[in-house]
């Protein structure tokens, strides 16, 4: 017994999808009757996307008032993050319809067969009409994440600027963030129920060949992750001429800490320590790294975009590039909510879903396999929150050179 308590969640998920594979192979009738497992988790995925955007954005947009008092740091952090983002997004679109990993799945189209309002080219007019909502309540039913945004943006932003008045409301969004934070923490022990079922129901009615095109799913996600390091952040570590031997040294074991452990809170303390010990100004990491939590989750956006496109590929739904583009621009504000908590993209991912119309199916089919796709986008998430801690701070002049190699390998292992 004490050696199934020690066995971390993440194994267990790996250890679910094996016994879901096998079971979809060998008894594919069974299989197809687990449907209700897997749905069950669905449901409660969906169930934390309207709180849990409520908390998180507005109580981070009601807190701006630490925009303002760090002034010009603060505003080449965001700077920095909205351009690492939006490289992340488009990274993430031209590798899915690159090597289209969701060609030759059969999934169903929301409303049944024929062609989806998806596939019809969407006007910009209608998109800013579809985006602002008449009755939030409504948004909140429908798990429409576009209006949920806008509002929970308009309505973060009247509380910060009323002040002191609105401090019981942002009190009390600060808590619904807390508590959904552990109301997702609950939901995912589920998780390894869910991605057996998930599995299995999806080999048992499809086939073994499906397992193709999740593994080129898997390898496209891998592969797109891979080319962001080393061109985006590779570059801004580049231009902003940040010593690269003191950063690969500060930024290795918090990487493979969230790589492991898929959860870039738990490399969040050692990240800090590192990022100081670098020779980055206490005042600087303290703001650019948390806020890079909410703002800057480069690894989870570019997962987002690759796999709504693919839920459309494997739907068989035509997404024209101007849809594909609203959805970009969508999951840059949706994306802000992506709690920093394993497997809470999957959250994100069923509210964009099911704003663009596609099938909610498509989720229990990433579902099988999510567990290697998120140590990926957890570890590059946090690698670009230390990436940008240490452009920000030679943006502000701060001088990284000086910390030899030998120095920080000492307190690096000392961390540890």
């Amino acid at each position: 017994m004490q050696i199934l308590k020690k066995i971390s969640l993440t194994a267990w998920i790996f250890i679910a999808l094996l016994l879901g594979i096998l079971i979809g192979v060998f008894f594919p009738t069974f299989a197809v009757g687990l449907a209700p497992i897997s749905n069950i988790f669905l449901r409660l995925i969906k169930s934390i996307v309207g709180p849990l955007l409520f908390g998180t954005l507005v109580y981070g947009i009601s807190s701006a008032g630490e925009l303002k008092t760090m002034g010009r740091i603060a505003l080449k952090a965001i700077t920095y993050f909205e351009v690492a983002t939006t490289c992340a997004l488009v990274i993430g679109l031209a590798m899915v319809n690159l090597f289209q990993p969701g060609a030759g799945i059969r999934l169903e189209a929301e409303g049944g067969a024929g062609v989806p309002a998806l596939a019809k080219p969407v006007s910009f007019s209608q998109v800013l009409e579809h985006a602002i909502p008449s009755n939030i309540f409504e948004s909140l039913a429908q798990n429409d994440v576009l209006q949920m945004v806008v509002f929970f943006f308009l309505f973060g932003a009247a509380c910060s600027a009323i002040g002191a008045k609105a401090k019981p409301v942002i009190d009390f969004a600060g808590s619904v963030a807390e508590v959904m934070f552990r109301y997702t923490k609950y939901v995912m022990y589920l998780a390894p129920f869910g991605v057996g079922a998930a599995i299995a129901v999806t080999i048992g009615s499809k086939g073994p060949g499906v397992l193709f095109s999740l593994g080129k799913l898997v390898g496209t996600l891998y592969l797109a992750q891979a080319l962001f390091v080393v061109v985006v952040l590779g570059s801004a570590l580049m231009i902003a001429r940040v010593p690269l031997g003191p950063f690969i040294r500060a930024a290795r074991q918090p990487f493979l800490l969230a790589f492991s452990t898929a959860s870039s809170e738990a490399a969040l303390p050692l990240a800090l320590e590192n990022m100081e010990r670098m020779g980055i100004p206490k005042h600087i990491v303290g703001f650019v790294l948390p806020t890079g939590y909410s703002f800057n989750l480069d690894g989870s956006t570019l997962y987002l975009a690759l796999a709504s496109v693919f839920v459309a590929q494997a739907a068989g739904v035509h997404m024209p590039l101007g849809t594909q583009i609203t959805m970009l621009l969508t999951l840059m504000l949706t994306s802000k909510g992506v709690a920093a908590v394993p497997r809470a993209a999957l959250v994100i991912l069923a509210g964009t879903l099911g704003t663009f119309h596609l099938p909610l199916e498509g989720i229990a089919l990433i579902l099988g396999v999510d567990a290697l796709m998120d140590m990926c986008r957890t570890s590059v998430n946090l690698l670009g929150n230390c990436v940008a801690t240490a452009v920000v701070a030679r943006w502000e002049g701060v001088q990284l050179s000086k910390y030899a190699d030998g120095e920080l390998e000492l307190t690096a292992d000392a961390a540890a």
